[in-house]
């Protein structure tokens, strides 16, 4: 059997005391170190014995010792450590303030900074530009692009789309509609020399283009399957064509609610009256420059990703032939798109970029 701790005083905390040590506790931005050095104390303080409290805290006794120690001769300033022997730090805070500062300026005579310009221009060395900008994220020499849409219809269209997406009518299909068009049929001047240990799989840059194609396709949100239709021309009668296709493919018995862009082959006197003729067709337009809204561009994303990008055809039907080949692949194994986030979600990031935007007139 273990002998019981030896028996000593408790700790002398006052109020004041008590109350900074349980605020480093709760807090969320105290160092793992200090909260747990705030935790030795606070049980001490409670008559627990030193192996009672490395019980209870999970650490050694020699530990406990230590910080219940320190707090007696320094009080609360001895749970902080100690200086760390080495060289004086050199880069004050003024200097980390400055080069952050004038990160976000541009210089005279270019459009962003390097670490060797910055050096250059603060006096301090390349190294210590890089771990300052490390530390906070800044990344000079990366850039993103984005674009706003100007629909004055914005808000409504992307309640509209994503309430589909999160919320679809009973009885009824939502189709993802887009048209990917000028898939060009590529061949390389000189053979694709394949990949072997060591060396990757190697191309020309240069190449010959056979022609194009276009294809219309239609993303299921359910299920993930998607309907395809390649052509040749992208007009509103290949449109309507492909129309008629997704009326003769999905059951005569459930209304079809279709999510496309505004592209003017879509809104066409033709298209409209077609329509008229068949009302269980119901259209659902995303917001200008918004493709993002719509679900089957991520899937126009996989196809070019997995079999266009590095694809060699030396003619458009061989190029369409390994389309409806992969388009059958894909729909033997679907897999849905699920859509997360909601309208209010999506809304409030895009206001939190106007804010951001002076002079955006949005």
């Amino acid at each position: 059997m273990s002998r019981p701790g030896p028996k000593i005083p408790p700790l002398s905390v006052t109020d004041a005391q008590r109350a900074v040590l349980e605020g480093w506790v709760r807090r969320r931005t105290t160092a793992q170190a200090l909260a747990q050095r705030s935790r030795i104390v606070l049980e001490c303080a409670e008559g627990h014995s030193i192996m009672e409290v490395s019980r209870r805290l999970g650490t050694t006794a020699d530990t406990v010792r230590t910080w219940r120690r320190r707090f007696l001769e320094r009080g609360l300033d001895g749970l902080s450590d100690e200086p760390r022997p080495g060289v004086p730090r050199k880069i004050t805070d003024a200097d980390v303030e400055r080069v952050i500062v004038k990160t976000e300026e541009k210089p005279k005579n270019a459009t962003h900074w390097s670490t060797r310009s910055m050096a250059a221009a603060t006096g301090m060395s390349q190294s210590a530009v890089s771990r300052i900008w490390r530390a906070f994220a800044l990344a000079p020499h990366r850039s993103q692009t984005f674009k706003l849409s100007t629909d004055p219809l914005f808000i409504d269209k992307v309640r509209d789309v994503v309430g589909l997406y999160l919320d679809p009518p009973e009885k009824a299909l939502v189709l993802c509609v887009d048209e990917k068009s000028q898939i060009q049929a590529l061949d390389r001047s000189q053979p694709v020399l394949p990949m072997v240990p060591g060396v990757p799989e190697r191309r020309s840059h240069d190449y010959v283009r056979a022609g194009t194609t276009t294809l219309f396709a239609a993303l299921e949100v359910a299920t993930g399957k998607v309907i395809g239709s390649l052509h040749r021309r992208h007009r509103a009668v290949e449109f309507k064509k492909f129309l008629t296709k997704l009326d003769k493919e999905v059951p005569a018995d459930l209304d079809v609610h279709l999510i496309l862009d505004n592209y003017v082959t879509h809104k066409t006197p033709a298209v409209k009256q077609w329509l008229l003729a068949h009302p269980r067709f119901h259209l659902h337009f995303t917001p200008t420059s918004s493709s993002w809204l719509n679900l089957v561009e991520r899937w126009f994303a996989e196809l070019t990703q997995k079999k266009l990008k590095r694809g060699v055809h030396r003619s458009v039907q061989a190029l369409e032939r390994d389309i409806r080949t992969w388009l059958a692949d894909w729909n033997d194994q679907p897999r849905p798109f699920i859509w997360t986030k909601t309208a209010d979600e999506i809304l409030d990031k895009v206001a939190a970029y106007c804010r951001r935007i002076s002079d955006s007139g949005h």
